[in-house]
């Protein structure tokens, strides 16, 4: 069974309600019909009924146990607003400005996540990253005990013996441009634990650098080195290592060379970038050059479940968003 009919069996165990604000865009429809038909979430689409039905009927898709809200003619309007302006309200939030706010549909999904009226959200094939996750930090803020939120991708490689059957985690690809060696511990600790529970097997986290146990020295690759000891001491419980480049931290054969007394290099499934453009170069390449499926950017350190597309998404890759989101509410 492939990861993601795993994750789709898990959230048929416990069915959650996922927000979708993109509702005018084909793809979103698509894949909540999806996610209807194969009954593992309950979806709510926000958006203008009659658009959504017209290209739901045009194309053949079956949103009839859809909830579909208007955000601009809902009845939540008034409340959704003066809930937001007591949230902002000390940040130069008007009551003006919050009911302007509520008629956006990522603002009005927010506040249905944070009402427990959704468990998740998931946004990003017409909005920036910054457009999603600027309203969920507003409304929903960070988890407890959180100083970062990031963003990771799932990476299912296929016919590939590395990582756990092709399955890796990616951090972070999508929103820290250059953390420092705290935030990028801050960023192995939540993806180790994305990991865990999304794959269901003990993770593995390799500090990525283009360098191995000191083999070239610079800022850079001490920024790694720094992160792998603050790691090390502050969650001993966590299996990881570091710095180590990429073979070294994926090839068995490759790290008994050039790191003969890890426990972990050579065996790694979550990866850790040292910065967003080494991240994000990764995470295409393996995509486009293995062919391997790419579930992301998706989001760790948000209070509730929030998830960013790729504006380059496509319904399936949304469908299996809306799958991972609703593993992520059973937490």
């Amino acid at each position: 069974m492939s990861f993601i009919d795993e994750i789709k069996n898990r959230a048929k165990n416990q069915l959650k309600t996922i927000v979708l604000p993109e509702a005018s865009d084909k793809r979103i429809i698509e894949a909540a019909a999806i996610a209807l038909n194969e009954a593992y979430a309950n979806i709510i689409l926000l958006g203008a009924e009659n658009k959504i039905n017209q290209i739901a009927q045009e194309n053949n898709f079956d949103i009839s146990k859809a909830i579909i809200i208007n955000p601009k003619t809902s009845n939540k309007q008034k409340e959704y607003a003066n809930l937001l302006y007591e949230l902002r309200k000390n940040k130069g939030m008007t009551p003006e400005k919050a009911e302007e706010f509520m008629l956006d549909e990522v603002y009005f999904g927010m506040m249905m996540v944070k009402q427990n009226e959704a468990d998740g959200l998931v946004s990003g094939a017409i909005h920036s990253t910054s457009d999603t996750l600027r309203p969920a930090l507003q409304i929903l803020k960070t988890a407890p005990d959180t100083k970062l939120v990031s963003a990771f991708f799932v990476m299912v490689v296929p016919n590939c013996e590395f990582g756990e059957n092709g399955t890796f985690v990616f951090g972070d690809c999508g929103l820290n441009e250059n953390p420092d060696s705290e935030q990028l511990a801050e960023i192995a600790k939540a993806s180790s634990e994305s990991f865990e529970q999304l794959v269901g097997k003990k993770s593995k986290i390799g500090m990525l650098s283009y360098s191995t146990y000191g083999s070239a020295k610079s800022e850079m690759t001490q920024k790694v080195i720094e992160a792998t000891h603050i790691v090390k001491e502050k969650y001993p419980e966590l299996q990881v290592d570091g710095e180590l480049q990429l073979d070294s931290a994926i090839v068995p054969e490759v790290a008994k060379s050039k790191a003969p007394n890890s426990e972990v290099a050579g065996t790694c499934n979550t990866l850790i970038f040292p910065d967003l453009d080494s991240g994000n170069i990764g995470y295409k390449l393996t995509q486009r050059f293995a062919k391997a499926e790419a579930y992301g950017p998706l989001c760790q350190g948000i209070a509730k479940p929030v998830n960013d597309l790729s504006r380059g998404c496509s319904a399936q890759d949304v469908a299996g968003v809306i799958a991972i989101t609703c593993v992520q509410a059973q937490k």
